[in-house]
C-alpha cells in the first residue's frame, strides 16, 4: 500500500462518508433531476415526447455498460485516483450539457455525462465496503443507500426549483459546485487503496461488447414506437428485430470472449458463485426496472395531466424524498436483526401494492387523495431495498473485488432501469396509440396507467426472487 499522508490515514468516518455519499448522490440525481426539465427542454431542443426519453437513455445506457469497467478500475488503479477521473469527467461533462445547443449535442454529452458516472459510481460504493466494517458497515450501507435512493426523489424538487426560477441549464450547471467539493475532499482525506495482486490490465474489448449489445437492445426497444410514413414500427417489424438479432450476437459474443479469450476478464464469471451476490443482482436488476421509469411518468402525469408547473411537480417529489431517506434508516438499523431476506420480502411486497394504487390514476384524480400515498409507499419500499441488496451484494465477496462486486450491482440497477424505461415508456406509448387523439389527457393518462401496472408485476417477480436469497447475511469484513 502506498504512503499517505498523516491525514488521509486519520480521516473521521463523517467525512469518508461525505465523499462517498456526495458523488453519488450527484450520480443518481442525475437521473431523475432531468425529467421534471425535460418539458423544457423539448420545447427548446425540439424533442419529441418519444425521443425526449433519451436524454434520459443516453445517460442510463452507458451507464450500465461502463459500470463494469468502473468498478475492476477501482480495485486495479485504486479507489481514490478512479474516483477523482470520474468525478472530472462528469463534471466537465454537466457543464457540456448546460451549455448544449441542440438536441444531438445534449444526447452525446449525456452519453459522456454517464460514462463518468459509471468510473464514479463503483467507487464510492468500494470506499463504504472496504473503510468501514463490523457494526459500522450496516450504517454507513444505509447513509449511502439513503443518498442514493433519495437522490431520484429530491432530483424531482430540485429539477422543478431550478428549472421554474431559473433555466432547465441550471439542472447540469449545479453538479459544478458538488463536484469541486467532493474532489477537495477527496484530494485531502481520501487514502488510496488497491488490489496489489491484480494486473493492471482493462478489458476494454469486453466493456465495448456489453455496452454495443445492451444499445442495441433498448434501441429495439425504444425504435418500435417510432413513426415512419404515418406508421408505427412495431416489435415484428424487420429493422427492430435486426437490432434484437444484433443485441444478441453482440451478448453471446461477450460471453465467449469472457470466458474463452480474455485474460484478464471484465466479469470473472468465478464472482457468481457467491449465491447472495447472483441473487441480490437479479433483484436489482428487477427493481430498477420497476423504480426508474416512476418518477419519468409521474413528472409528465403531473405537468400535462394535472397542469404542474415545474417548481409545483418538484414539491410533489418532496414526500417520495422523505420516504426514502425513512425507509433507509430503517432498513439500515433492522439489517444486522432480521437480515436481508426479511427485508427484501418487505420491500417488494410494498413496491407492488404501490404499483397497483398507482395504476388506479386517472385524468381527474387528485394528488393528495390518488397519488400521494401511493408515490410514498413506493419510496418507502426503495429505502427498505437498497441497504439489504448492497449488503447481500457484497457480503462474501473478497475485498480485492470490492469493486468489481459494486460495478455488478450498480449495472444490475441502472441496466433493470434502462430498460425498464425503454419497455415501460413503449407499452405507455402503445397503450396511448389506441386512442383517436394519443395526446390527450385520456390517451397519455391510459399509458401511464398501464406502466404502473407492469411495474407492480416487475416487483411482483422482484418478491419471488427474494425468496432465493440466503436467509443469513451477516455484513463483516472479508479477508
Amino acid at each position: 500500500m502506498p504512503k499517505t499522508k498523516k491525514a488521509h490515514r486519520h480521516a473521521p468516518d463523517w467525512i469518508i462518508l461525505t465523499i462517498a455519499c456526495l458523488a453519488q448522490f450527484m450520480v443518481v440525481l442525475d437521473v431523475s433531476i432531468v425529467n421534471v426539465a425535460l418539458p423544457s427542454m423539448q420545447r427548446d431542443l425540439h424533442f419529441t415526447i418519444d425521443s425526449a426519453q433519451w436524454v434520459v437513455n443516453a445517460y442510463v445506457l452507458t451507464f450500465a455498460g461502463f459500470l463494469l469497467l468502473g468498478g475492476r478500475a477501482a480495485d486495479i488503479f485504486g479507489r481514490r485516483r478512479v474516483y477523482l477521473t470520474g468525478l472530472t469527467v462528469f463534471t466537465i461533462a454537466s457543464i457540456g450539457a448546460g451549455f448544449a445547443a441542440t438536441g444531438s449535442q445534449m444526447v452525446a454529452v449525456r452519453a459522456l455525462q454517464g460514462i463518468g458516472g459509471a468510473i464514479l459510481s463503483p467507487a464510492t460504493l468500494t470506499i463504504i465496503v472496504t473503510t468501514f466494517h463490523g457494526k459500522r458497515l450496516p450504517r454507513a450501507l444505509g447513509l449511502w443507500s439513503a443518498v442514493a435512493g433519495a437522490g431520484g426523489a429530491v432530483g424531482g424538487l430540485l429539477g422543478g426549483l431550478l428549472t421554474g426560477w431559473a433555466s432547465w441549464r441550471w439542472v447540469f450547471f449545479i453538479n459544478v459546485p458538488f463536484g469541486i467539493l467532493a474532489g477537495v475532499l477527496a484530494l485531502r482525506y481520501l487514502r488510496e487503496m488497491r488490489n496489489r495482486d491484480a494486473a493492471v490490465k482493462l478489458d476494454v474489448t469486453g466493456a465495448i461488447l456489453v455496452t454495443g449489445s445492451l444499445a442495441a437492445l433498448i434501441y429495439g426497444v425504444v425504435n418500435t414506437t417510432t413513426v415512419v410514413n404515418s406508421k408505427t414500427i412495431g416489435w415484428t417489424a424487420t429493422s427492430t428485430l435486426l437490432w434484437f438479432l444484433g443485441a444478441a450476437l453482440g451478448l453471446a459474443t461477450f460471453f465467449i470472449w469472457e470466458t474463452q479469450v480474455a485474460s484478464h476478464p471484465l466479469v470473472p464469471l468465478r464472482i457468481f458463485h457467491v449465491r447472495s451476490l447472483s441473487m441480490a443482482n437479479l433483484v436489482m436488476l428487477l427493481i430498477g426496472g420497476a423504480f426508474f421509469s416512476m418518477w419519468y411518468f409521474l413528472t409528465f402525469y403531473y405537468q400535462y395531466i394535472l397542469g404542474y408547473g415545474p417548481v409545483k411537480t418538484g414539491f410533489a417529489f418532496l414526500p417520495m424524498a422523505i420516504a426514502i431517506i425513512v425507509g433507509a434508516q430503517t432498513s439500515s438499523r433492522l439489517l444486522p436483526k432480521l437480515h436481508a431476506r426479511p427485508l427484501l420480502l418487505i420491500g417488494t411486497s410494498l413496491a407492488t401494492l404501490g404499483f397497483l394504487w398507482l395504476s388506479r390514476i386517472g385524468v381527474h384524480s387528485s394528488y393528495t387523495v390518488d397519488v400521494l400515498a401511493p408515490s410514498a409507499l413506493c419510496a418507502l419500499a426503495i429505502g427498505l431495498l437498497f441497504t439489504p441488496l448492497a449488503s447481500a451484494a457484497t457480503t462474501g465477496v473478497d475485498r480485492a473485488d470490492a469493486g468489481l462486486a459494486s460495478g455488478v450491482l450498480n449495472t444490475a440497477r441502472q441496466l433493470g432501469g434502462s430498460l425498464g424505461l425503454a419497455v415501460l415508456g413503449t407499452l405507455a406509448a402503445d397503450a396511448s396509440a389506441r386512442f383517436a387523439l394519443p395526446l390527450s389527457a385520456a390517451a397519455l393518462t391510459s399509458g401511464y396507467e398501464r406502466a404502473f401496472q407492469v411495474s407492480a408485476g416487475i416487483a411482483l417477480v422482484a418478491l419471488a426472487a427474494s425468496l432465493a436469497v440466503p436467509r443469513v447475511i451477516v455484513a463483516h469484513p472479508n479477508h
